[in-house]
């Protein structure tokens, strides 16, 4: 059986709540951070880290190829500012949402959707501090 390192089209398994929700911020305030060399620096095909604390939100950088599980965030919006690569927003109504770098978009909270890296994809998001995930099945079109 391939595992997620040799097959980027597997999904990575769904990250727990409680682990998602309590992530520290990499790096604390007033501290210069270089995205761009903590983007080059992952090596796993999906990793999702918090790279620092804003009011009651936080700056998520993500990195990773294939697909993302279908999920909602009951109580935050999310905003998705893609760096480099292609990024696909899969929602439940069947319609996308396909951003390239420099473009963002921001998924209501409550809305179920899944993300999609065409190759390898840096994207930041914003969305509030230990915001929950609450995995669902695929939507039945």
């Amino acid at each position: 059986m391939a595992n997620r390192e040799s097959d980027p089209s597997r999904p990575p398994p769904p990250i727990e709540a409680a682990a998602y929700a309590a992530e520290p911020a990499r790096f604390p305030m007033l501290q210069v951070v270089d995205l761009a060399a903590v983007a080059a620096a992952v090596v796993e095909a999906h990793r999702n880290l918090v790279v620092s604390k804003v009011n009651g939100g936080c700056l998520r950088l993500a990195v990773f190829e294939g697909v993302f599980p279908w999920h909602r965030h009951p109580t935050s919006d999310e905003l998705f500012l893609v760096v480099s690569g292609t990024l696909v927003i899969d929602l439940a109504d069947g319609t996308e949402r396909r951003l390239g770098p420099w473009q963002s978009v921001t998924i209501p909270a409550g809305t179920i959707h899944r993300t999609r890296a065409i190759g390898r994809t840096v994207n930041l998001c914003v969305e509030e501090s230990a915001a929950a995930t609450e995995f669902v099945e695929p939507p039945v079109r």
